[in-house]
């Protein structure tokens, strides 16, 4: 990345704010992936990154501070940033967002507020990154895919987009624990061009090419033995040591790839309860997303892969360095080598 430092802030000196539909305005999910992939190319190194910090907070909720710096992102060159994100179970019912939050993003140099930006917004833009850059490296290029959906808030609606920016899909299932909020993403993803798109269940995953967990599950959604050689799983819904999406029977089956293994020994429930199990080994883990970007794994055939995600604080730094230059590309004030 060029470093732009002189070129920070909005025309008048202010911090540039942008909102949720600028979020998604600025950064197609293409080029969020594009904005990881750089940054792994450039010689940054997730297992160096500053951990997540969890606060417990009121009413059972969760506060996430996710603070990242120029030394833990190299290709952002002097950048550095904070997310603070709320978890809040019991605001759906409230019909409230579950996850709120912000991001504020800060010139390395001199640690000046440069940008606040919606974090609700940038995780649900970063989130799908690190999955469309993983799905890049673990399915093929050719050929349409059959695609399983598990879950129907926010994330699932983001992967399906980012999903569709990589891939042809031939065909969409959605797996919902209500109807009622499956159908909508249904009809979301043929609005994407989608030719099948339907509702289902968890044993759909026999006929799946690639299946996305986007769920705030704590027990597995489907029957490991199921998913067919070859098959891609991407879960992204925990990042608590004890919740999974996933059963024991699929991740000892599978090649497994991570963000860094740092923080899958930390977070990673997928691959701590097997491993607690003694199902796998500690060197289970075939490789990382800085493997697969620089071309270090090629994954094996005739074995299904499995990348699970957490969410690290160089992902939200990354991006946003991303969103903060197409905002200011928009408006006319930056200027790249």
């Amino acid at each position: 990345m060029t470093d732009t430092s002189n070129d920070t802030h909005t025309s008048d000196g202010g911090l540039r704010t942008l909102d949720a539909a600028d979020v998604f305005r600025l950064l197609p999910p293409a080029a969020a992936a594009d904005a990881l992939a750089d940054a792994l190319r450039a010689g940054l190194d997730p297992e160096r990154a500053t951990p997540r910090i969890s606060v417990p907070a009121p009413d059972g909720n969760e506060l996430l501070l996710m603070p990242a710096t120029a030394e833990a992102t190299a290709a952002s060159g002097s950048w550095a940033g904070v997310k603070i994100t709320g978890i809040a179970p019991g605001n759906p019912a409230r019909d409230l967002p579950r996850i709120t939050g912000s991001y504020l993003l800060l010139d390395g140099a001199t640690l000046l507020p440069v940008a606040l930006m919606d974090g609700a917004a940038l995780t649900s833009l970063r989130t799908p990154a690190v999955s469309a850059l993983a799905i890049r490296h673990l399915t093929p290029a050719e050929g349409p895919l059959r695609l399983v959906v598990f879950g129907t808030g926010p994330q699932a609606y983001a992967h399906l987009d980012a999903v569709c920016a990589e891939r042809e899909v031939a065909e969409a299932v959605v797996v919902g624990r209500d109807p009622a909020k499956a159908r909508p993403l249904v009809a979301h993803a043929e609005a994407l061009g989608v030719p099948k798109a339907r509702t289902g269940t968890a044993d759909d995953v026999a006929d799946a090419d690639l299946v996305l967990c986007c769920t705030t599950a704590r027990t597995p959604l489907f029957d490991g033995r199921l998913v067919a050689p070859g098959a891609t799983v991407v879960a992204v819904g925990s990042h608590e040591p004890d919740a999974r999406e996933t059963d024991s029977a699929f991740v000892a089956r599978s090649t497994v790839y991570v963000e860094s293994r740092a923080a899958a020994d930390r977070e990673a429930g997928d691959l701590l309860v097997p491993l607690a199990e003694g199902v796998i080994g500690p060197d289970h883990v075939a490789g990382t997303l800085a493997d697969l970007a620089n071309g270090r794994a090629t994954p094996p055939p005739g074995v299904p892969r499995f990348f699970k995600s957490v969410g690290m604080a160089w992902e939200d730094l990354a991006v946003a360095v991303a969103l903060h230059r197409a905002a200011l590309r928009e408006a006319g004030g930056v200027s790249e080598t």
